[in-house]
């Protein structure tokens, strides 16, 4: 025998689904990020530079250095490279030449064959070569000199894809691209108060970059320099996410409660 549903229980089932919607509503609203807040590079339009920038070398960079020269003046430069003699199938010895790799000190200097102390700290790797090749030519004739910076990199941390420290293998780096090797940010990042902490002459600086606005391309901060880190905060969205999500829980358990004391009570 069939037993029809009463009034009092269409009327507590209505009830439920109104609860159900508004926990739907309330969820989707704390979703929502408007454009505003969320598009890169914003008046772009109205922003022009004409600033080059170059990479200074500062303590605690370690450089690579090759030094070569014309026939007959290689010989000269080899006091400058490292050798490596190493046997080969046939019986024989192959020799590889490579280039000394010199820590940059606390003064911003290193130490090399011959020459003794050369200040490379607080030039850009054009003035370093310069410098450089204008002591070694007193020892080798017109030489070759290639330098490279072999440390070059930047950590990203916070609401990004992948946060983690990235080397770099040019000589420079912007914030966007750096933010593009740790996968962007997630849609929970403050795009409006990016951080960038700086180590300048052994003294901690930082600042703050807004990525929505265009106008930060003119920030020193645009450019990142070697061992920068950068963090991006959450942004309220993502702050509030977690106590939300407790007080969504604690509603749904709620309303748990509530239909299974209704469906007993109307059996």
């Amino acid at each position: 025998m069939c037993t029809l549903p009463s009034r009092k229980t269409n009327s507590s089932l209505q009830m439920i689904k109104k609860i159900g919607l508004l926990i739907v509503i309330i969820f989707a609203f704390s979703s929502c990020a408007p454009r505003k807040k969320m598009a890169y590079f914003q008046n772009i339009a109205d922003v022009s530079s004409d600033k080059l920038y170059e990479t200074k070398l500062q303590a605690d960079d370690l450089v690579r250095i090759m030094v070569d020269a014309p026939a007959p003046n290689q010989e000269l430069a080899a006091p400058f490279n490292l050798t490596t003699l190493s046997p080969t199938a046939s019986g024989g010895t192959s020799v590889t030449t490579e280039g000394r790799e010199y820590l940059i000190d606390k003064n911003g200097e290193i130490s090399m064959p011959l020459i003794g102390k050369v200040k490379l700290g607080g030039l850009t790797r054009d003035e370093a070569l310069l410098k450089i090749t204008g002591e070694i030519s007193k020892y080798v004739t017109n030489p070759i000199i290639n330098l490279r910076l072999m440390n070059f990199k930047v950590t990203v941390l916070g609401e990004v894809n992948s946060p983690g420290s990235y080397p770099i293998g040019t000589e420079r780096i912007t914030l966007p691209e750096a933010l593009a090797l740790a996968g962007d940010l997630q849609i929970t990042g403050l795009r409006k108060n990016i951080m960038i902490i700086r180590e300048v002459e052994g003294k901690k600086t930082y600042g703050f970059v807004d990525i929505t606005n265009a106008d930060f391309m003119n920030s020193e901060f645009y450019y990142l320099t070697q061992n920068d880190l950068v963090v991006v905060e959450p942004n309220r969205m993502r702050r509030n996410s977690s106590a939300i999500g407790r007080e969504l829980s604690i509603v749904v358990s709620a309303v748990s409660l509530i239909v299974t004391i209704i469906t007993f009570a109307t059996r």
